[in-house]
């Protein structure tokens, strides 16, 4: 019964968490533990227990007697996730850089080469190509951090709902990193990765200061009676 349980509690926090990184669950807002369970078509206790882990990880905050609150996206979130995808993923492209299919480059090169209005599908695709270079670099702690990472970065760019100039932009720095790979410029490939990710962390944080003219600590207002 245990081995089940946990099984359905793998469900259920994998079903949660994917809402809240699409922004489905939004960033401020209230769920309602009873609304879920039902909605997922299982009993409250696997339910909470996907929400506390949820909570540990930061994506909810718990607040006794008055709810589950979607976790607000500050600033500081912003800072530190770019922060660290321009400390890392350059590294981990110059440890895999070997370990590169070109099939697959010349793949991603036809996908970011259409023009598409789906922005969801863009998101997918812009995180399968850092996740690829991420994940050639087969250092399994690196591997799992960026998966983390990219949780929260894709909840980011989502919520933060990045025009058009900017996602055009980004395909074609996409492309410009792809074409320097195939080439085998591997330096310029690193180079140009670190410069792509500091226009995305600028994106972001315009969009951030554009769309919260809220204090981001007001939430210390739910506490309040």
């Amino acid at each position: 019964m245990a081995k089940k349980n946990a099984g359905l509690t793998d469900y259920v926090y994998e079903k949660i968490k994917q809402r809240l990184i699409t922004c489905e669950y939004a960033p401020n807002s209230v769920l309602n533990e009873a609304q879920i369970a039902a909605e997922l078509g299982c009993s409250r206790t696997p339910t909470r227990e996907a929400i506390i882990q949820l909570e540990r990880q930061g994506f909810l905050h718990i607040i006794p007697k008055k709810g589950i609150y979607v976790s607000a996206i500050t600033a500081n979130e912003i800072m530190q996730i770019f922060q660290a995808r321009k400390e890392i993923e350059p590294v981990a492209l110059k440890m895999g850089r070997a370990n590169l299919d070109n099939d697959v480059l010349l793949d991603f090169k036809t996908r970011f080469s259409k023009d598409t209005d789906d922005y969801m599908s863009g998101y997918k695709l812009d995180t399968a190509m850092h996740m690829y270079f991420v994940e050639n670099c087969r250092n399994n702690f690196i591997i799992d951090m960026m998966h983390s990472v990219f949780d929260k970065n894709t909840r980011i760019i989502i919520a933060s709902k990045e025009n058009q100039l900017h996602v055009n932009e980004s395909r074609r720095e996409h492309l410009e990193i792809i074409n320097l790979l195939l080439k085998k410029e591997y330096e310029e490939a690193g180079m140009k990765l670190s410069e792509h990710i500091d226009h995305c962390r600028l994106a972001a944080l315009e969009s951030f200061y554009s769309t919260n003219t809220e204090t981001q600590s007001s939430i210390y207002k739910q506490y309040l009676d």
